[in-house]
């Protein structure tokens, strides 16, 4: 299945904005991070078609995750 892929800020050091990727049918997004060698504590937000989404949400084709960094502030 296809899914597009959008990384932000510090995660698109040495890699990407964003791609469209395959991926296998049923891919959560604890899997796709694994896959994009980026760890779980480096994501403090993730949103799936514009909606807040956890590391266990199952993807679907044509699917949009976008991958957000702490942000720090003050």
């Amino acid at each position: 299945m296809e899914i597009k892929v959008k990384l932000f800020a510090a995660l698109r050091k040495g890699r990407f904005d964003c791609e469209i990727r395959d991926y296998a049918s049923g891919a959560t997004v604890s899997q796709i991070l694994s896959k994009l060698n980026i760890p779980e504590n480096k994501v403090s937000i993730i949103f799936i078609n514009g909606r807040h989404a956890d590391l266990n949400h199952e993807l679907y084709n044509n699917d949009t995750v976008a991958f957000f960094p702490p942000i720090g502030g003050g």
